[in-house]
């Protein structure tokens, strides 16, 4: 088994872990706190899934770093950080809706190596990466059709204090281009919609890296592409089929 392949394989098992240990948790009834914001929540489900993961990491990969969305943080010494998230879209776990996962990424300095993403209500764990074939549950994916972003569903969110502000004009320049919207709550799980073609593209701004790169890793594996936009005072994740994400990205930064 190549390197490249045992990493993968290591991330899915590590993801469907976390994501099962979340499941049961939520189960049994867990409470939330706010992080600053009342839509920014945190469950002891996050934190256990978290633990979870970096135990394995460290006894498995000792010399890769490790940044997680829960405060997790080793410096390694491969040049090697694994980002976690054990939870994304913790609102929705919360209030018992489905569209949640747990995901993680393994970047180098340069770029995102492979991601793994593991959704519990269906069972399903996706992997890959740039360098590696995107699979669901072991299965292949389909390399992405590309269209343009009238042809496609778009995944966005903006921050509602933001609507009011010239980051609120770039997203509603950008909203104007698909065929519809849809605000669902989970970025990797957005972004496995993509991977599966249900989505086209999804765009939001000031998107932290373990909401953005698990995701980004399937996508571009299976021809997708990514563009990151200053627009409007924020910065904007552009993910997708090339021709949306080109035309996005294009609106959000004042163009036609």
């Amino acid at each position: 088994m190549s390197d490249l392949a045992a990493d993968l394989e290591l991330a899915a098992s590590l993801v469907r872990e976390a994501g099962e240990l979340a499941a049961r948790m939520r189960l049994d009834g867990v409470a939330a706190s706010s992080k600053g914001l009342l839509s920014d929540i945190v469950t002891a489900a996050d934190h256990a899934a978290e633990e979870l993961v970096v135990d394995r990491l460290r006894r498995e990969r000792p010399q890769d770093g490790i940044l997680g969305e829960e405060g997790a943080a080793y410096v390694g010494t491969s040049g090697r950080t694994w980002v976690i998230d054990p939870v994304d879209g913790t609102w929705n776990f919360f209030h018992g809706l489905d569209w949640w996962c747990s995901a993680i990424a393994l970047t180098t300095e340069d770029d995102v190596l492979l991601g793994a993403v593991h959704h519990p209500a269906t069972s399903t764990t996706y992997a890959g990466g740039p360098g590696a074939p995107a699979t669901r549950n072991g299965e292949p994916l389909e390399v992405l059709d590309d269209r343009p972003s009238a042809e496609v569903c778009a995944a966005t969110y903006l921050h509602p204090d933001r609507h009011a502000t010239e980051a609120g004009e770039a997203w509603r320049r950008a909203v104007a281009l698909p065929a519809t919207l849809r605000v669902l709550g989970s970025g990797s799980m957005d972004a496995m919609a993509i991977a599966t073609g249900t989505l086209g593209v999804s765009f939001q701004h000031d998107v932290p890296p373990w909401d953005r790169l698990p995701g980004e890793a399937i996508v571009r594996s299976l021809g997708g592409a990514r563009r990151e936009v200053e627009a409007g005072g924020v910065t904007w994740n552009v993910l997708g089929v090339a021709t949306a994400v080109d035309q996005v990205a294009t609106a959000l930064a004042g163009g036609r």
